[in-house]
């Protein structure tokens, strides 16, 4: 039987205090944050400031190449028409990051693994640092860029990138047969990296800690 004090149960507070976090659970994940969003805008600062738009410098020989391009955002270089599908754009962003970062306080808060945490601060920093370009890139770098720029319609800036694998279809595949092929063809940065990896690793540590919440 389970003791009552003050209308909460004994295994209540218990509990309680068993998931209360402390300073340390906090600075953690945001120490993961900060780091992230700091290495991935000193890269794309430097390639912003030292290259120009379409240049190409070879960081492993035949598979490994810094490329510059820049897009609106959406994977693969996809878009929303016109300056309001730009700004629809970049204010989902805001509003889906700001939903990521208060569902990762409330996974602090529930006491969950810590490596469900950490996932969630990787994602929360990836998409931090693309909104970071989208709203300030058009302001900060206004006397190098190569469009028309303003608050809130910047461009996110990709580089990293790794055909590892080329050569041609068989000529035997449907639709595609003797057309080239590329593996890996996205130019990504290290905020879209950081995205993947903590979404990979909820993935494929952390279901189970998800569907327990």
């Amino acid at each position: 039987m389970t003791e009552e004090t003050e209308g909460t149960t004994v295994t209540e507070e218990v509990e309680l205090q068993i998931h209360k976090p402390t300073q340390v659970d906090y600075l953690g994940p945001i120490a993961v944050i900060i780091l992230v969003l700091f290495l991935d805008q000193l890269l794309k600062h430097w390639v912003k400031t030292t290259m120009f738009l379409g240049e190409e410098r070879t960081l492993f020989d035949g598979w490994g190449k810094i490329h510059f391009i820049e897009n609106n955002g959406i994977a693969f270089g996809g878009h929303l028409p016109g300056a309001l599908g730009k700004l629809v754009l970049t204010s989902f962003r805001i509003l889906a990051a700001g939903g990521i970062f208060w569902y990762l306080m409330k996974l602090v808060q529930k006491g969950v693994a810590k490596g469900l945490v950490y996932s969630g601060a990787l994602v929360f920093a990836g998409a931090t640092g693309n909104i970071i370009d989208s709203i300030f890139y058009g302001v900060w770098y206004k006397n190098i860029n190569n469009y028309d720029g303003g608050y809130f319609f910047g461009q996110v800036v990709d580089m990293l990138y790794f055909p590892i694998l080329r050569g041609h279809f068989p000529s035997w595949v449907p639709m595609v047969g003797t057309h080239p092929f590329e593996f890996f063809r996205p130019v990504f940065n290290l905020a879209d990296s950081s995205i993947t990896c903590g979404i990979l690793l909820i993935i494929l540590f952390f279901r189970k800690s998800l569907k327990d919440l």
